[in-house]
């Protein structure tokens, strides 16, 4: 959700829509998508080609829906994905919970424990006050009275941040997304009288739906409260997140660096590399621990569990894994997501609707592909309907990044499923 999804291409503007030597067989994985923008469009997910569709959440009105999506078409593991022929009932969804930047003024942030900085008192006898005393605390300008009366009551992050960690551990595969900064987007007008009964009754209610824009922004300290809270979250859990980013790359990177501050890997310079002995073991802090009980029976001359060894997660305050959905940064900000130090594995994901919508974007793409490593690069629609649509523009951005890369097809597909994999499940 990098565009108003009103400005997102169909079906109608499609150029080749020819499949014959596309292979699809492999499985292609969509990194982040709303369908849930578009209900009606959830029953083509079975007749898609494409094999997942990770569904993100934005805000309270689609929260429920994407729980009740995967509920009927979320994969259960990961064996999903190595799933090449065609099922009656194709589970295709993996969930993703989260509140969108756009939407980060609804929320006022409880979670400090000094009830005096909060901008929302909900016990107040005066709720009106507090509303527009929150909406003038963390909108830019000073909206009028007409404005704010049309926004909803705030809802305390606490209590989402709640209902989110139920959402997740009633989805083991679940992620936090849509999250992340937007420095450019401005709130939607209210709704003029009459106009909402005009509204398009096919769309998930919440959006812009083509309304004008109004002059305010999110004020960026708001918008990171909200976001580092969920990637604390995402943290705790040890869930990916995708991460939304707009005219805003040095405040994100700020923003996500500063949980990691502390557990940043060490890095080995080439001297060191050097005089390590070829072959020696490995006794890094990085690596996961022995089970217990297994050390216990070796040390007493027994025979350990003929088990599958579990990995142990740790709770950090940063998730594990982070996609940068539709990147629209320079290569030197990805770069800087890249260095060795980086704790997080970072992905990059790109879409033809917003990487390639803008000249601006389509000529720096080339130097983004090149940049990005082959074994974290992902490809996403960003499409707000499910269906015919999707599979086109997934082909379309796998098909531009394979040339690039200078992959065949056969080989890119396989590459960006295995990246996928890795991105939503960790490593093998």
């Amino acid at each position: 959700m990098c565009g108003p999804s009103e400005g997102q291409p169909h079906s109608h503007e499609r150029g080749d829509t020819d499949d014959s030597d596309f292979p699809w067989d492999l499985g292609v994985c969509d990194a982040h998508c709303h369908p849930t923008d578009t209900m009606a469009s959830i029953a083509s997910i079975n007749g898609m080609r494409t094999r997942v569709l990770t569904a993100m959440s934005t805000r309270s009105q689609d929260q429920d829906l994407v729980i009740s999506v995967a509920a009927a078409h979320g994969i259960t593991d990961r064996s999903a994905l190595a799933v090449s022929e065609i099922q009656e009932a194709p589970r295709k969804i993996v969930p993703a919970f989260g509140w969108h930047p756009w939407f980060s003024h609804q929320l006022f942030d409880d979670t400090t424990g000094n009830g005096g900085n909060s901008t929302y008192d909900p016990s107040s006898s005066a709720l009106p006050e507090q509303k527009a005393k929150h909406y003038e605390a963390v909108l830019s300008s000073s909206p009028d009275a007409e404005f704010v009366a049309s926004l909803p009551d705030p809802k305390p992050l606490s209590s989402f941040l709640a209902e989110t960690r139920r959402r997740l551990e009633g989805n083991p595969l679940a992620l936090i997304g849509e999250v992340g900064l937007d420095k450019a987007f401005r709130l939607p007008a209210a709704w003029k009288e009459g106009e909402q009964h005009e509204r398009d009754e096919g769309l998930t209610p919440g959006g812009r739906e083509g309304r004008l824009l109004s002059p305010y922004h999110v004020k960026m300290p708001h918008q990171t409260q909200i976001l580092t809270a969920q990637l604390r979250l995402a943290g705790e859990l040890g869930r990916a997140a995708s991460v939304h980013g707009v005219q805003a790359h040095g405040v994100l990177f700020d923003t996500i660096s500063a949980l990691w501050k502390g557990y940043e890997k060490e890095v080995v310079s080439r001297r060191k590399q050097k005089m390590v002995a070829k072959g020696a073991e490995d006794f890094s802090s990085s690596s996961e621990e022995e089970d217990e009980d297994d050390i216990w029976a070796e040390i007493n001359g027994q025979k350990p569990a003929d088990k599958p060894k579990q990995k142990k997660y740790k709770p950090k305050p940063f998730p594990p894994r982070i996609c940068l959905h539709s990147f629209s940064g320079s290569a030197q900000v990805m770069k800087q997501y890249l260095h060795p130090a980086v704790p997080a594995r970072m992905y990059f994901s790109f879409s033809t609707v917003i990487n390639l919508a803008t000249p601006g974007g389509e000529s720096k793409f080339p130097e983004l592909v090149k940049t990005c490593p082959d074994n974290q690069i992902l490809i996403e629609s960003d499409l707000h309907t499910a269906g015919d649509d999707m599979d086109y523009y997934l082909k379309d951005i796998c098909k531009k990044i394979c040339e690039i890369k200078g992959w065949t097809l056969k080989e890119g597909v396989e590459r960006l499923r295995e990246n996928y994999e890795e991105f939503i499940f960790g490593p093998a």
